[in-house]
């Protein structure tokens, strides 16, 4: 997508758009299984819905690329992952309202498990919960570094955000997570000459930490990953007309959300909840970003049952949102999880738009085999889906004479 050309065409509107994202939605059948999680699924809502907009299959970034969440939102917003790069520690610091100063760098951290040998045996120290973190931070802040100033936040869960203050540092460094059990932690390698005082830095901490957390149980290390800097992104005002609220619960998308100038409202754990905040500010914002974390979490746990009953509870959920008459509805996710895989995978997203101007195609069931027939095709770009948004929300301008 040219996002110039579409600032050029942007108009005026006074339509509503609700993006519902179920993070990591993408599934596969489990070993032995024929249905992936979202076929397997009962949705009657999905499907009605399915029955009257246009879907397909989007992917992210290329064949064979597995997307992070980042990446997967960025393009969902409309914004190419490649063009910009934007580091999770970020994401993270700006999702827990951190007052980020010029070069400071941040990175995501994960409290994780390791054996006596070093070896990882869980990456999330048994979703420690975000007291327990909090408290670990605490011991961590104890870490002294020479010429750099420390900081550390618990995000949630088994999650904590790491940022580095001081002079010549760089957020070329390697990720220090194998993102995988049984191996051990990797180097802070320093990705180009620049960075070897930050690597020097950031490995000084990591043994540090390694003592301070030495006999604390599950969490007794860290991994960290996604050194960045923050970057300079036009909004979504400004690139696409829209007055954009983040209802979403999790700190990471709330940072990406302001990043991108979108208002992140105070919104609760439940999605009777989140709702519940879109009825309220219907009024106020053009388009909503609705966010559900729990089918990603479920896919990382292999839990293959627990993901289809999360799809479920959204279905049971689209009536409530669907009465509000939007414009637009999109119901999509952000990237592939399958619990067969427990992590991130490459397969294409499933995706519907809705709206009284689409030409509704033949699926109607809302799932990764049907939406291969849609008439979005079975492997669009991600980025192409903002345009499609804002056009049957009748508010693109036409090209040309």
């Amino acid at each position: 997508m040219d996002l110039a050309l579409i600032q050029r065409l942007i108009k005026p509107a006074h339509t509503k758009i609700i993006l519902l994202v179920m993070d990591g939605l993408g599934g596969h059948p489990s070993e032995g299984g024929v249905y992936t999680e979202l076929e397997t699924a009962i949705t009657p809502h999905l499907d009605s819905l399915a029955a009257g907009s246009i879907c397909g299959l989007h992917q992210v970034i290329g064949p064979g690329i597995t997307p992070g969440s980042g990446p997967g939102h960025l393009a969902l917003f409309g914004y190419d992952p490649l063009r910009y790069e934007v580091g999770r520690g970020i994401l993270a610091g700006l999702g827990i309202d951190f007052e980020f100063k010029a070069h400071d760098v941040a990175a995501r951290g994960n409290f994780c498990t390791v054996d006596d040998a070093g070896v990882i045996v869980d990456r999330r120290a048994g979703r420690i919960p975000t007291e327990t973190c909090a408290e670990l931070c605490r011991k961590l802040s104890r870490i002294t570094l020479p010429g750099v100033e420390l900081f550390l936040a618990p995000v949630k869960d088994y999650r904590f955000l790491l940022v580095l203050r001081g002079d010549h540092l760089s957020e070329k460094v390697a990720d220090t997570d194998p993102l995988q059990t049984g191996e051990k932690r990797l180097p802070p390698r320093a990705l180009h000459p620049d960075a070897k005082l930050t690597a020097d830095r950031v490995e000084q901490f990591l043994e540090e930490a390694r003592k301070i957390l030495a006999d604390e149980r599950p969490a007794n290390s860290v991994l960290l990953r996604g050194f960045s800097l923050k970057p300079d992104i036009k909004g979504m005002k400004d690139s696409f007309g829209l007055k954009a609220a983040a209802v979403a619960s999790y700190p990471m998308y709330r940072g990406l959300a302001r990043l991108l100038g979108m208002e992140a409202p105070d919104c609760g754990e439940s999605m009777d909840e989140r709702i519940g905040v879109i009825e309220k500010r219907w009024r106020d914002f053009d388009f909503f970003f609705l966010h559900e974390k729990r089918t990603d979490s479920a896919g990382e746990d292999g839990d293959f049952e627990k993901k289809v009953a999360c799809i479920e509870a959204v279905d049971s959920a689209i009536p409530r949102l669907m009465h509000l008459q939007p414009d637009v509805f999109v119901v999509t996710g952000d990237h592939s999880t399958p619990a067969r895989l427990k992590s991130h995978s490459w397969h294409p997203v499933p995706v519907m738009l809705f709206s009284k101007m689409c030409r509704p195609d033949e699926v109607d069931k809302f799932c990764e085999r049907a939406c291969r027939s849609g008439y979005l095709g079975p492997r669009f770009p991600t980025t192409d889906l903002m345009p499609l948004v804002l056009a049957n929300a009748m508010r693109l301008n036409k090209f040309g004479a």
